[in-house]
């Protein structure tokens, strides 16, 4: 018979030296750095070895992972820890105090980052029932509500006598405002405002806010895109209160797009604006020549770098239809990889692109939060396609109100008009929009004052807030200084690369004369040896003849 083993197991007391990858005491090898902890190696020992070691006769000589037990009679005891005797977790009043001021600051910087905020202990900051107010008091008296007397079913009323009721009914008849009441019933003579059309309700539908969900979940940075000539209106203030409060640890970047169509000053008053609460760059989408990409990828770099401890980071484009979104993405990758269009609602769904390896962008269909803009500011805003607007006319009169008289009669050569109906009236004749029998064709020359205005045609700018009127002509003289001495300095720069062409044309000219002058030359030098050498051959054959 075999011999059975024992159930005592020999312990070893010396340091194995197999190389084996499950060994801990093994020397460091090809792997380096990368090669298996202690840890990790009991770790994958525990998935191993999930089965007791029996011997011949079943018994059980080790027992699997965690199925281990102790004889009857023996005290489990917990292993002891020196941190159980320890301050570590003790904090006084004043550094915590000191801790709040200097987290909230940093909070509140956009230019300062938390880094880690799960190693920190930021809940302490949360002292939401230190700060509130408890309102008891108000309601009932303190004797009704604490002590011997106390009376828990008492109906809570603000007042505890009738003099103190008659005082409150005063003085909310003397704060109550008619017009702010909006539940009152007013007489409107049978006429009321009619619907808002269905039209004017776009990036509003629940479809676009779930794609602007999913957009602001699965991004790490959020950068959302303003446009230059209004900045203030194509902002939607709300979706950045829910980043700041639900999203706090995600980034957010503002973006001016289309800065080619507003002077400069105007931009970096903007820029200065908007940098007190978020970080701000101006851009100019172009693929052939774009402004801002350099900062903007660089801007993305430094993110990146932030999150090393991720393989990637994702990048949201957010804002307004009709701001850039996807043009911004096509200037980052030099080629068009989403579609662009200078309408609204182009950008249906979400979609992601590569930028580096590290870097992915996310496009978004562009949202409207529901502000209680007019029509009008609507479609001005370009939220809405103009060949789909039941009524264009009724928005050109806005768009002769903002842009400056000046600058529509240079780009439509109409000087004088009435009111907006007059002005398109002469817009349709001198475009040739009419229809049968001569009458002009008023919606079309509207639809092409408002597609003018929303693509940028038509010089426009939300002025800077802070900004006086004799500033802004100012800046505007300096403006157009600026641009007289650049066009200046590029006619004298076309002047020398012309002077420049006209000497290198002169010099390649003579040099085409003299090689013909060459030619000719040797053609001649070449024919009379070709003269002599026939006329000695024949002379040689008549002597052969001979």
């Amino acid at each position: 018979m075999g011999k059975v083993k024992d159930g005592k197991s020999r312990v070893k007391d010396k340091i194995k030296s197999g190389s084996h990858s499950l060994n801990p005491d093994r020397a460091n090898g090809k792997g380096g750095q990368n090669m298996r902890s202690k840890a990790t190696i009991d770790r994958l020992n525990m998935y191993k070895n999930q089965k007791p070691v029996r011997n011949r006769s079943g018994k059980i000589i080790k027992a699997a992972p965690f199925q281990g037990w102790n004889a009857s009679g023996t005290q489990a005891r917990v292993e002891p820890n020196r941190k159980w005797f320890g301050n570590t977790r003790v904090i006084t009043q004043s550094a915590l105090q000191s801790f709040q001021d200097e987290m909230n600051k940093a909070k509140a910087d956009p230019y300062k980052l938390i880094i880690k905020p799960t190693n920190l202990p930021t809940t302490i900051l949360n002292e939401k029932a230190k700060n509130e107010r408890v309102h008891l008091l108000e309601f009932e008296p303190f004797e009704n509500t604490f002590g011997p007397k106390a009376q828990r079913k008492k109906p809570q009323l603000a007042t505890c006598d009738l003099n103190e009721y008659a005082e409150l009914v005063a003085k909310k008849a003397e704060e109550y405002n008619a017009e702010k009441d909006k539940d009152l019933v007013q007489d409107n003579e049978g006429v009321t405002d009619e619907p808002m059309f269905a039209l004017f309700k776009a990036g509003q539908s629940k479809r676009i806010w779930g794609e602007l969900y999913k957009v602001i979940d699965s991004s790490d940075v959020i950068i959302q895109v303003l446009d230059a000539r209004n900045p203030d209106g194509t902002r939607c203030k709300q979706v950045e209160a829910y980043i700041k409060k639900e999203k706090s640890h995600k980034h957010l970047i503002f973006v001016l797009n289309k800065c080619d169509l507003v002077p400069t000053w105007v931009t970096q008053k903007w820029v200065a604006i908007l940098s007190q609460e978020h970080p701000t760059l101006a851009f100019h989408a172009s693929l052939t020549n774009p402004f801002g990409k350099g900062a903007l990828i660089q801007l993305l770099r430094q993110f990146g770098t932030l999150h090393k401890d991720r393989k990637q980071i994702s990048v949201g484009f957010i804002g307004y239809p009709n701001t850039g979104k996807s043009s911004i993405i096509n200037a980052l990758r030099k080629k068009k990889v989403c579609n662009v269009a200078p309408i609204a609602g182009e950008t249906k769904v979400w979609q992601y692109i590569t930028l580096m390896k590290r870097i992915f962008l996310i496009d978004c269909p562009g949202v409207v939060y529901p502000h209680g803009d007019s029509e009008t500011d609507i479609v001005l805003k370009g939220v809405v396609r103009v060949e789909n607007i039941p009524s264009p006319e009724d928005h050109v009169e806005e768009v002769l109100r903002r842009v400056k008289k000046e600058f529509i009669q240079r780009t439509y050569k109409v000087y004088e008009w009435d009111d907006h109906v007059d002005f398109l009236e002469k817009l349709a004749m001198k475009t040739g929009k009419l229809n049968k029998g001569g009458e002009s064709n008023i919606s079309s020359a509207a639809k092409m004052v408002l597609n003018d205005f929303q693509r940028g045609k038509l010089p426009y700018y939300v002025r800077p807030p802070g900004t006086t009127d004799e500033e802004e002509e100012s800046e505007n003289k300096k403006a157009i200084e600026d641009a007289a001495k650049n066009e200046k300095i590029d006619e004298s720069i076309e002047k020398l690369e012309e002077q420049s062409l006209q000497t290198d044309i002169k010099t390649e000219t003579k040099k085409k004369l003299k090689k013909k002058t060459l030619k000719k030359v040797l053609n001649v030098k070449e024919n009379k040896v070709k003269k002599k050498i026939n006329y000695e051959e024949n002379k040689k054959r008549k002597r052969d003849n001979k």
